[in-house]
């Protein structure tokens, strides 16, 4: 029969079904054999391409249903249950849903969000570019289209600005920003000029090519007495150009060039400046970067110049070494009268040539011990008007009124030099020792000087690590000066017991009508003695008590002395002290007691006092005005 042999091969085919990879893989790894060669490979697909005709041509012949079964039962053989298949396309199809339904809501929302197509824009309303364009007011950068209306609007403060130059005597404009553009407009008002004097352009963006713009214009002008270019950076090459066109003029006589980059090249160039033009009285050259050689480029020209009376040389780096210098050209100039030398880090050794310098200036002494011989028989003066003739005569030939040494690392060594200076000086008034480190030993030896001075009206000591021992030696000097009237302590840690050594000598003695403790850490005990001062005491006017620590026990210590006729206290600061509404209450009952108080002004900002306490003392403001028609400001 022909669907015998059909029938067994399908059923030796059956028994041996294709394996799966994975059955394939477990059988290598048991060491099994498999047909591995090409023939073996090519006879097993012959068997099953037999098989498989054997079958369909029993099915088509109409054979016996066993045939059908047992191929079915091979297919039941195969790797994948169907009960397995059902679970997977269970678990897989929902997920399946989720993404095809994701997939046409993105499509959905792209299609109603995306815009739809533009025509391609004209010339005419295709926006305008983002590109920038410098206006008349420099460091102004605007969008194209509103170029046009910000140059008119700029031309427009120009031309006020011009308007401004031509009408009046002085007038300021630093901080406009104009920049060179604006200079350049500007200068041709200041050309031919009769009625300004006094100019100020700082910090408006000029730099040095801007400073072309007065060549013509500052020759020609003799009127403008001062010129500020301060806050500009117009460096080294900027001075140059400036001292060029200053050489012929000669109507300024201060110009201010602070903060302006300078740095020795530009000093070089001042001083060169200095030996030609004799109209100059005050040059500033604060906060520059001038060091050691700038530095003596202009005191080669302070050895030329017999007319500049005052040097500004603050916050640069002149050191011992160009302090030196300094102090050398002083011994042959005759005209200087103000020296600030803030913060150079002169040290002791700076101190130590510069006194030096200061004290042999040869000829004024000479020409003094002339005045000394002639001055009283040739006047018929007795010898305390001989004295104030020959004090005048040093301050016309220009003896030092003014010297300012503050933060520049000076002690007590340096404090000795400076001491020796003020015993001999007789034309220093204002003296400068802020924010260094002489100490107690330092304060007594200045002490010990102001005894034997009669010049100095002020000396600013503070910031100098002062105690109380420092202090006493100051309030003992004061005792016998009457000529001091400007004292500043503060900074320095004084205590409650420095507070009553100058109290002691205040009450009854001296003649200082300004004295600053601020942050001297004089505590409410320290007030009760300040506050007895301020009953006796006729000379004080103005007095800085801040950040003391007072609290309201201070400020009511202070309060129950403001109820005592005092006609000289006009100015009180009590700021940073911790005081509270008690305090505040104190000091108005105070002031609604005294009705012939005569402060002006009360400062307690900073302070802890409510809309309560604030409310009382604006009450008591208004008392004092009702009552003496005098207003009394008070500030929170």
């Amino acid at each position: 029969m022909a669907s015998t042999p059909a029938s067994s091969s399908s059923l030796s085919l059956s028994s041996h079904p294709q394996l799966p990879l994975r059955r394939r893989a477990h059988l290598f790894r048991e060491g099994l054999q498999f047909p591995a060669t090409v023939e073996r490979r090519r006879q097993c697909l012959k068997l099953k391409f037999a098989a498989v005709r054997a079958a369909a041509s029993t099915s088509t012949a109409g054979g016996s249903g066993r045939s059908r079964r047992v191929y079915r039962e091979s297919q039941g053989k195969s790797s994948m249950p169907v009960n397995q298949v059902k679970e997977m396309a269970s678990a897989v199809a929902p997920v399946g849903i989720v993404v095809a339904v994701s997939f046409v809501l993105w499509k959905l929302l792209g299609i109603v969000i995306s815009p739809k197509p533009q025509k391609a824009a004209t010339t005419e309303n295709r926006p305008s570019s983002p590109q920038m364009n410098w206006s008349f007011a420099a460091g102004t950068n605007l969008l194209k289209n509103l170029t046009q209306k910000t140059k008119e609007d700029s031309k427009s403060k120009l031309n006020d600005f011009a308007a401004e130059l031509r009408s009046f005597r002085v007038v300021d404009m630093s901080g406009r920003n104009f920049g060179d553009e604006g200079l350049f407009f500007l200068a041709e008002s200041l050309g031919y000029n009769k009625t300004l004097e006094e100019v100020d352009f700082s910090a408006n963006g000029i730099t040095a090519a801007g400073l072309k713009a007065f060549y013509g214009v500052l020759e020609s002008n003799i009127y403008l007495k001062t010129l500020n270019l301060s806050g500009n950076a117009i460096g080294d090459e900027g001075a140059k150009c400036l001292c060029e066109i200053l050489v012929n003029n000669t109507g300024i006589q201060r110009l201010q060039l602070n903060s302006a980059g300078l740095a020795d090249e530009g000093a070089k160039a001042i001083a060169e400046l200095l030996k030609k033009n004799s109209t100059l009285r005050i040059i500033e050259l604060n906060n520059n970067m001038i060091d050691y050689s700038g530095f003596t480029s202009i005191a080669g020209a302070l050895l030329e110049n017999d007319t500049i009376q005052t040097l500004h040389l603050n916050g640069n780096y002149g050191g011992p070494l160009g302090v030196a210098a300094l102090a050398k050209a002083l011994e042959g100039n005759k005209s200087l009268r103000e020296l600030h030398l803030h913060g150079n880090s002169m040290g002791n050794e700076g101190a130590r040539t510069l006194m030096s310098g200061l004290s042999a200036r040869k000829d004024l002494l000479r020409i003094r011990a002339h005045v000394h011989s002639y001055a009283k028989p040739l006047f018929q003066l007795d010898n305390k008007n001989s004295e104030m003739a020959i004090e005048s005569v040093d301050v016309m030939l220009g003896r030092l009124t003014l010297l300012d040494l503050s933060n520049n690392e000076i002690g007590s060594s340096g404090a000795l030099h400076i001491a020796e200076y003020i015993k001999h000086t007789k034309s220093l008034l204002w003296l400068n020792l802020y924010m260094n480190d002489i100490g107690d030993e330092g304060a007594q030896k200045i002490a010990d000087a102001l005894k034997q001075n009669r010049s100095i009206t002020a000396i600013d000591l503070g910031g100098n690590n002062i105690h109380a021992e420092g202090v006493r030696h100051i309030a003992e000097a004061l005792k016998d000066n009457a000529v001091i009237t400007t004292l500043e302590l503060g900074y320095n840690p004084i205590g409650p017991d420095g507070a009553k050594a100058l109290s002691e000598v205040l009450k009854f003695h001296g003649n200082i009508k300004t004295l600053k403790l601020g942050w001297c850490q004089i505590g409410r005990k320290g007030a009760e003695f300040i506050a007895d001062t301020i009953k006796y005491n006729t000379t004080i006017s103005t007095l800085d008590l801040r950040a003391n620590q007072l609290m309201d026990e201070g400020a009511t210590c202070l309060a129950q002395s403001l109820k005592v006729v005092n006609e000289t206290l006009t100015s009180l600061d009590l700021g940073f002290n911790e005081i509270r509404d008690p305090g505040a209450f104190a000091i108005a009952q105070a002031l609604k007691a005294n009705e012939d108080v005569a402060l002006t002004s009360i400062n307690l900002a900073s302070n802890f006092i409510t809309k309560l306490g604030q409310g009382a003392l604006t009450d008591a403001s208004d008392h004092v005005l009702e009552m003496t028609g005098k207003e009394l400001n008070i500030f929170f």
